[in-house]
């Protein structure tokens, strides 16, 4: 008979993960953290105390059985694990890498009220590599149903509703607009963070299923989404575009050369390969002194690839404290130790002119904290007198994104105020058959988040082609009539020929 476990019996510490030395890995795009080996995963999921109510479930937003995948580690049957994992996550390699687990998942995990949390994400991640490696997959035996399905936008969102969708039996095509699939994954994390290996392994699982992919194709420029439904023959169309448009502070000098977004950083060096000069030419500023405005994950990012670049110095200017830094813990601890140099409480107010077009610097002011604004953050305020010039030579926008105008400029969805997909509570837009989630829904958010979206949006498509979906079938017995589960209330969808 198995131990009941306590908090004083299992393993005290945290399973620290290896990774590159700081030095070493600031000056290479390999992946820094390492992962677990297999005594490691089993040393932490040895943590878990297996708690009965589950509150792990509850903070994930696709709600992954945590306890029963490390359980089955502990077991070690890593092949059940994945099982686990795979009926509500498709992508546990590159969400075992990306999610921000300390504020989901591990955050309400129960071993944290005493110790730190178990790992989650770490074990996520060791399963998901090992399904990879072993070529792992579940992909259940669904009769073709003759439903043709649209996704535009190959993204977490686009990725998870495909993949629900396929597995029911539809005909998948998944549309984007960049030349290779993955959207922000590809486009915005770079490869020391989630590996293009990893993102290439997962997307070939999805065409596996039976998902196309259809690249360099711009919806809303080539064809509309009323085509897709009205010409294309789609019976249902998913939006999953993500939010990419990149903000601007709109001060003096914005327009200078040796300005530019995070965005574009990012996807010049991570999808057009701009850090294989020469083998690839894609244009690439390059600063000796680089100021990075922002300090969420994207500018954690856009500073550490910098330093990679060759960049002398890289700075990140934030007007907030370290405590209110909205990027993940880890994240601001990688790049501490690759020499990111930090200015907390600074706002830039004016980019300077070198006088032939391009920067020199930047105006900026101190900042003090005061009482809580609409985040739950202290509002910074700026303190009269402060003002300082800040040398650089390249500055790169952090401060969020906005919905790609696009979509709305080509069709008649019903848009928000500030430009997003309005939906209601299935995810349903103001088009019969037209279904979005992810951030050009809610804005910026997680990996995670957003796969969620794309599977609440698939249980919507489901019931409006009227689909079995036996996922929206769990919990306790309803029993049955004529063998079918009532709750299906035994309809079935009718065509006219």
């Amino acid at each position: 008979m198995a131990r009941k476990k306590t908090i004083r019996t299992i393993p005290q510490a945290r399973t620290p993960m290896r990774e590159q030395p700081g030095a070493e890995r600031a000056r290479n795009f390999a992946e820094v953290a390492c992962g677990y080996s297999v005594a490691e995963a089993l040393r932490e999921a040895d943590r878990c105390l297996l708690c009965p109510d589950e509150p792990c479930i509850r903070g994930c937003p696709v709600g992954i059985d945590i306890p029963a995948f490390i359980a089955r580690i502990g077991a070690k049957d890593y092949r059940g694990a994945y099982d686990v994992i795979a009926e509500t996550n498709f992508l546990p390699a590159i969400c075992g890498r990306v999610c921000p687990q300390e504020t989901q998942c591990e955050a309400v995990c129960t071993v944290g009220e005493s110790l730190e949390p178990v790992a989650i994400g770490r074990l996520e991640r060791f399963v998901g590599d090992a399904a990879l490696a072993e070529g792992w997959l579940n992909a259940p035996r669904v009769a073709p149903n003759g439903f043709r399905i649209g996704i535009v936008g190959s993204g977490p969102a686009g990725m998870a509703c495909a993949a629900d969708m396929a597995k029911a039996g539809c005909e998948v095509t998944v549309f984007e607009a960049f030349h290779l699939p993955g959207g922000v994954l590809r486009y915005g994390i770079p490869d020391f963070r989630l590996p293009n290996e990893v993102i290439d392994a997962e997307i070939d699982n999805l065409r596996r299923l039976g998902v196309r992919f259809e690249c360099n194709t711009l919806v809303g420029r080539l064809f509309t989404i009323p085509q897709m439904i009205d010409e294309m023959g789609f019976h249902a169309v998913f939006i999953g575009t993500g939010a990419g448009t990149p903000s601007l502070l709109g001060i003096p000098g914005d327009s200078l050369n040796g300005v530019l977004s995070a965005n574009e950083l990012l996807t010049r060096c991570n999808l057009m390969r701009a850090k294989d000069f020469p083998e690839y030419d894609t244009p690439m500023p390059l600063g000796r002194r680089v100021a990075v405005i922002g300090a969420g994950n994207t500018a954690m990012d856009a500073m550490r690839v910098c330093l990679r670049l060759g960049a002398e110095k890289v700075y990140c200017v934030y007007r907030r404290s370290r405590a209110e830094c909205p990027a993940r813990a880890e994240e601001v601890h990688h790049a501490e130790g690759e020499g990111v140099e930090f200015h907390w409480l600074t706002a830039p107010v004016a980019i300077l002119d070198d006088g032939k077009g391009g920067v020199r610097g930047m105006r900026c002011t101190r900042m003090a904290l005061g009482e809580p604004d609409d985040s739950g953050r202290r509002r910074p305020a700026a303190v009269e007198g402060s003002e300082f010039d800040f040398e650089a030579d390249l500055i790169v926008y952090a401060i969020g994104t906005n919905a790609n105008p696009i979509i709305g400029q080509t069709s008649k969805l019903r848009l928000d105020k500030r430009g997003y997909i309005e939906t209601d509570a299935g995810l349903a837009t103001s088009m019969a058959g037209v279904f979005a989630g992810g951030d050009i829904v809610t804005g910026a958010a997680t990996v995670i988040e957003a796969m969620g979206a794309g599977r609440k949006a698939a249980r919507s498509m489901k019931a409006w082609l009227g689909l079995r979906d036996e996922t929206a079938l769990a919990g306790e017995p309803a029993g049955t009539l004529f063998g079918i589960d009532a709750r299906e209330r035994n309809f079935a969808r009718i065509r006219l020929a």
